[in-house]
């Protein structure tokens, strides 16, 4: 049953509340009392609060500071502390300090000095016993100054990744809800994929369509066409699109309340026939997904996962994915699963759990025909089984049997 976003919007508060109790339980579990986090994703994963995300992703001009068993307290951008007043997830809005060249007014030093001043003595008011601190990828200077005042550091990734990681069923209704908003623009870029259309102006409609529903930004610019599909990972440019050509698109789209929806498609451009390798690649591709795909369950180990996974023919070896598979949530995230190599100790421990996201990558070219396909799905692990998340259609013409 399709989720009413109308509804969803109204209960984001309990949202936003239930993700904060998750954070804090994880950070008695791991006797962390205090973190401190700059990252806009990991601010709002806790908050609620959102403030020119995409420009705070590179400029360290917020944080938050979050006592496990204490008040929330956002340190703002000068001028945006009303943004987040109704949100029932923080207690006290102060402004912050800009930490980097620009924001700090070419004062690094003071600012991060009078940064530090400042979180130590609400942590010590706290509880004077405090001296550890969990803190996310601030500047050099910020972090330096927070330990000449006392402090000792530990990564805050370590509680914030496990904990994104396993998503609560208060969350999975909002991540339907951005499939399906993403699911629309991906429908408007296959409808007008066109020849004599650039790479550019067809990626844009995708684009167009996510934004016009609230999205909130596509992540990379993952659209390929003919040559430009092989090797992977080259992105939309002015191309042409060319009757005949694939098309390989990555969706990479934070799509509703910042939750973000991975999968990948390839079409074919215009109304022809496929060649023969297009189907051959095609079908390889699509098998590397599905075999993939039957291997995950509850309980699954990562190195099971690797090792048995889809074996990448040699002509496609030089070309292949990075990784088998890789979770989601509002962007990449824990775990990344590597491919196994033999003779070799796997490097990640661990195994699926209920609650997580992941996606699987399948992409198979060569330079045979300068050309490669790309498939990936996104899947839910439930306490019994598995759900595919991602149902949009496969292109018909280059459906072939599996080879």
């Amino acid at each position: 049953m399709q989720p009413d976003a109308g509804a969803l919007s109204r209960d984001v508060h309990n949202l936003y509340l239930a993700r904060l109790a998750h954070l804090r339980a994880r950070m008695r579990e791991q006797d962390v009392p205090v973190l401190l986090e700059v990252d806009p994703s990991h601010i709002f994963y806790a908050t609620g609060a959102r403030n020119m995300l995409l420009w705070t992703m590179r400029s360290p001009a917020r944080y938050v500071l979050i006592f496990a068993d204490g008040p929330v307290i956002l340190y703002e951008f000068n001028g945006s502390e009303h943004l987040a007043r109704d949100l029932p997830t923080v207690d006290d809005i102060r402004l912050s300090e800009g930490l980097d060249l620009i924001t700090s007014g070419a004062d690094v030093t003071g600012a991060s000095r009078r940064f530090a001043a400042e979180i130590a003595g609400v942590v010590r008011d706290q509880d004077p016993a405090l001296d550890r601190l969990a803190v996310g990828r601030f500047p050099f200077a910020a972090t330096d100054a927070l330990r000449a005042a006392g402090l000792t550091l530990t990564d805050a990734n370590e509680v914030l990744m496990p904990a994104r990681a396993i998503k609560l069923a208060q969350e999975l209704p909002y991540v339907r809800e951005a499939m399906r908003r993403v699911e629309e623009g991906v429908r408007r870029l296959e409808h007008t994929a066109e020849p004599d259309r650039t790479e550019c102006e067809t990626w844009a409609e995708f684009h167009y369509a996510l934004m016009a529903k609230e999205g909130q930004y596509v992540s990379t610019r993952l659209f390929q066409s003919g040559p430009n599909t092989y090797p992977y990972f080259q992105e939309a440019g002015g191309r042409v699109l060319q009757k005949g050509d694939l098309l390989c698109l990555d969706t990479d789209a934070v799509g509703f309340e910042h939750y973000a929806v991975d999968f990948s498609r390839t079409f074919l451009c215009g109304d022809g026939k496929p060649t023969d390798d297009q189907r051959l690649l095609y079908a390889r591709a699509r098998e590397q997904l599905e075999t993939n795909a039957e291997l995950l369950r509850p309980g699954a180990e990562f190195r099971e996962i690797a090792e048995k996974a889809w074996p990448v023919p040699e002509e496609h070896m030089a070309s292949r994915y990075y990784c088998v598979g890789h979770g989601l949530g509002m962007n990449g995230e824990f775990p990344n699963i590597p491919h196994h190599v033999r003779g070799k100790p796997y490097p990640l421990t661990g195994a699926l759990e209920p609650g997580m996201i992941i996606c699987l990558e399948s992409y198979v070219g060569w330079d045979r025909s300068a050309e490669g396909v790309k498939l990936e799905d996104q899947f839910l692990i439930h306490e019994t089984g598995v759900e595919r998340m991602s149902l949009y259609p496969f292109d018909d013409r280059l459906q072939a049997r599996m080879i």
